[in-house]
């Protein structure tokens, strides 16, 4: 695409320059369809090309770079609308980015709030079972289970058997893990029987 050999593209830009609108409105008109599909071929959306093209013609207008400077009016009108239109994707691509990290974030942090809210439903269930044993049984199991006690150490420290105390937290397991199971959710009673 080339202005007409009979129009000085110099004498277009010095018009201009000198706030010509008829040549301005000339050098719109002609080269308009130019830029726009070149914006479209870029950014893929009929609006942003648009308003490229009103950004470029407009930068052209307010003398932004000293228009006799200017050799080729094709090329710079080119150059103007693809590094508008890099800037722009390269907002998408940033924007697209923040987005994800966003939604990747409260995706963790939902995640581990209702995690917790789980755990915390978890040992409140788990310790409303425990306080249904009996005494000894209840012993036994907050030694072992809640402080790390091996079995021979809860048998010495409360004068039983280490069979007996092998028994009693044999019955509290299982008192727990009935109770749990009634008393929660599926997920709770999986994420339970991880912990005990």
């Amino acid at each position: 695409m080339r202005v007409s050999p009979l129009v000085d593209e110099n004498e277009l830009l010095h018009k201009i320059a000198a706030g010509d609108q008829r040549a301005f409105k000339f050098v719109f008109e002609y080269y308009y369809n130019h830029v726009y599909v070149y914006a479209l071929h870029l950014t893929k959306s009929e609006p942003v090309a648009e308003e490229i093209v009103q950004e470029t013609f407009l930068k052209l207008w307010r003398q932004e770079v000293e228009l006799k400077k200017i050799r080729k009016l094709e090329g710079y009108l080119v150059t103007l609308a693809r590094n508008r239109a890099l800037d722009y994707l390269r907002r998408v691509k940033l924007q697209i980015k923040v987005r994800n990290e966003n939604d990747h974030t409260w995706l963790e942090t939902h995640n581990e709030t209702e995690e917790r809210i789980i755990l915390n439903d978890t040992r409140r269930i788990v310790q409303d079972a425990i306080n249904q044993l009996p005494p000894q049984q209840k012993m036994v199991f907050q030694l072992c289970w809640q402080e790390g006690l091996k079995h021979e150490e809860v048998a010495e420290k409360m004068n039983l058997s280490v069979l007996t105390v092998q028994s009693y937290m044999k019955l509290a397991l299982n008192a727990v893990r009935k109770y749990v199971v009634k008393n929660t959710d599926i997920a709770i009673v999986l994420i339970l029987f991880k912990i005990i």
